[in-house]
């Protein structure tokens, strides 16, 4: 199960003001081998936009309607580079 934790919020300098939460979260071992060998296949992909992108995907496809995250799930999606590039 999930133990999330949250870190100080640190302030991106982007077009709009946004804000990113650190957690840490507890996940099953087959799951965080298939993320590395995912990562490993698709070197534009890091673990964080992994991670955003089934994210906000899950929060899509679930009924939040809301800009923001249907963007960041679109630019995960389709963008060339990995979060941290």
């Amino acid at each position: 199960m999930s133990d999330l934790s949250r870190l100080p919020i640190e302030n991106t300098s982007t077009q709009a003001e946004e804000s990113i939460v650190s957690f840490q979260a507890e996940i099953p071992l087959n799951l965080e081998m298939a993320m590395k060998r995912y990562i490993e296949m698709h070197p534009n992909w890091d673990q964080y936009r992994l991670v955003q992108a089934a994210l906000a995907g899950f929060l899509v496809q679930n009924g939040v309607n809301s800009r923001p995250i249907t963007r960041l799930f679109i630019e995960n999606m389709f963008s060339n580079t990995s979060v941290n590039s």
